[in-house]
């Protein structure tokens, strides 16, 4: 069972941490030497790689859609696609997502919710997801995550932030959320995304000379309009605060909460658990659109559940394509 982020990572360092320290040296010098041995292989179409520099969610999967939307709305490719890890699935070797056939269980969360908006290649080498893009005539890859894999060179290389949590506390794996040391991440990323407000002063921490977009994750109002009712919510996630949050922000009636462990997969007992339980309080379920994917659609149909959209919305979203245009060299 995969667990939820670890509060003390984004508090101050103490004990916990410093203890953890030897073993985050190890992480830096194994990811180092592993980095140092791979040849990054140049794909024959622009990589637009949406990472980050901390371990769970801080909004890859949203910008990634958003991006692939500008890329579509602006045609700055015939035959887009994405690319992942498919971490979580159990489906082996690289393959193109089917929506109809393929399960979470086999690709994992994000797949599914990006193959609505584009083609997405399974591969946990991205190496080798690249090279079939090529085969198969796509002219763009957009790469959910693999910001610190080696083996796929990216044409451009987007940090995203979440403005409310930053870095944490610094710390590379296990004493901190830190894949890859602070100084190393910031220098080698081309262009940084901050979700949400900059709680934490993050633009002041950020290289100079190199883009800052900001963005925030919103809820349709068209959606909200129709949803003033009870509601128990739950989710599956690395930052479950999150979701509360956007639950509360978005004016929703919430009578009741149900956290479970990052990418949990929910059992028949768990729906029928949280359906009872919506049912005596007169209220409907809600949950994200990552954690739907997770629970098989004849559930979906059999229990009281909505499924909250969520959107990104640029600041400046123009200033972004003309980055992309003159990054990725299209016209």
């Amino acid at each position: 069972m995969r667990l939820t982020t670890p509060t003390f990572w984004y508090q101050p360092c103490g004990i916990k941490s410093y203890s953890l320290l030897p073993l985050s040296y190890l992480y830096r010098a194994g990811r180092r030497l592993h980095q140092g041995m791979v040849r990054p292989y140049k794909a024959g179409m622009p990589v637009i790689c949406i990472g980050n520099l901390v371990a769970g969610g801080s909004g890859k999967t949203p910008v990634s859609l958003a991006i692939m939307q500008l890329v579509k709305d602006n045609m700055l490719a015939e035959h887009p696609c994405f690319l992942s890890r498919g971490y979580g699935g159990k489906a082996k070797g690289y393959f193109l997502v089917n929506r109809e056939s393929h399960t979470a269980d086999d690709t994992g969360d994000e797949p599914l919710l990006l193959a609505e908006k584009a083609p997405v290649i399974i591969a946990p080498d991205r190496r080798d997801g690249a090279r079939y893009a090529e085969s198969n005539n796509f002219d763009l890859v957009v790469m959910d995550d693999g910001l610190q894999n080696p083996g796929l060179y990216k044409d451009i290389r987007f940090v995203v932030i979440d403005g409310a949590t930053g870095f944490g506390n610094g710390k590379c794996l296990p004493a901190g959320p830190l894949r890859e040391p602070l100084a190393a991440g910031l220098r080698n990323a081309d262009a940084f995304i901050v979700i949400g407000k900059d709680c934490c002063q993050i633009q002041s921490t950020l290289p100079k000379g190199k883009p800052i977009f900001f963005a925030h994750l919103n809820v349709p109002e068209s959606w909200i309009s129709d949803k003033k009712i009870p509601y128990i919510a739950f989710c599956g996630l690395a930052h479950p605060d999150k979701f509360q949050t956007t639950l509360v922000e978005a004016g929703l009636n919430i009578v009741g909460w149900i956290p479970y462990p990052d990418h949990y997969r929910f059992t028949a007992r768990d729906l029928q658990c949280m359906s009872e339980k919506a049912k005596r309080s007169d209220a409907r379920l809600i949950t994200t659109e990552k954690d739907a994917v997770r629970i098989p659609q004849e559930f979906r149909r059999a229990i009281p559940l909505d499924i909250l959209p969520v959107e990104i919305q640029w600041e400046d979203g123009q200033a972004l394509v003309s980055f992309l245009k003159d990054t990725t060299g299209t016209l």
